[in-house]
């Protein structure tokens, strides 16, 4: 699978470990940068790069890292077509790819290990989307809103 992974200072050395980790483990990975660290970069350059990249390459999926993940999942998410969410355990990585077809995940650097924020990644990679009816219908209502402005009508 090929994976657009982008991060900031925060998220440097945790992005580079992941890089290695998924290439090792056989994914294509278009690492967006920071290709050098800097104590002060801004996440969203990389961000809004690695969140194209996805739109722009269906069936790929993608990694955004920083210090706690917030920014980098609001920066991935002003990409028309990105649906990114902020995972803190594996349930919320598995959750978000099932319930909400993520197609990025933000991962905080500061507030995991190495080993967790890597198995988050690994399992939001390994998850399919559930194609339920009811999840479906609550993502078309955010994507028509996302296209036209339109609010959904209340249930």
């Amino acid at each position: 699978m090929r994976v657009h992974i982008g991060s900031d200072h925060a998220g440097f050395e945790l992005k580079n470990h992941v890089v290695q980790h998924l290439t090792a483990a056989g994914h294509d990975v278009v690492d967006h940068g920071p290709a050098v660290y800097d104590a002060v970069d801004d996440y969203p350059p990389y961000c809004l790069r690695a969140g194209v990249g996805v739109v722009e390459d269906p069936g790929s999926l993608g990694v955004v890292i920083g210090g706690s993940g917030n920014g980098e999942q609001i920066a991935a998410n002003k990409v028309k077509g990105v649906r990114a969410v902020l995972a803190w355990s594996t349930d919320t990585a598995k959750l978000g790819r099932e319930h909400n077809n993520a197609n990025v995940v933000s991962v905080g650097a500061r507030m995991h290990s190495t080993e967790e924020a890597t198995s988050f990644v690994e399992t939001f990679l390994a998850t399919d989307y559930s194609d339920e009816a009811r999840h479906t219908r609550r993502i078309d209502m955010l994507s028509d809103y996302e296209s036209t402005g339109e609010l959904p009508p209340l249930s």
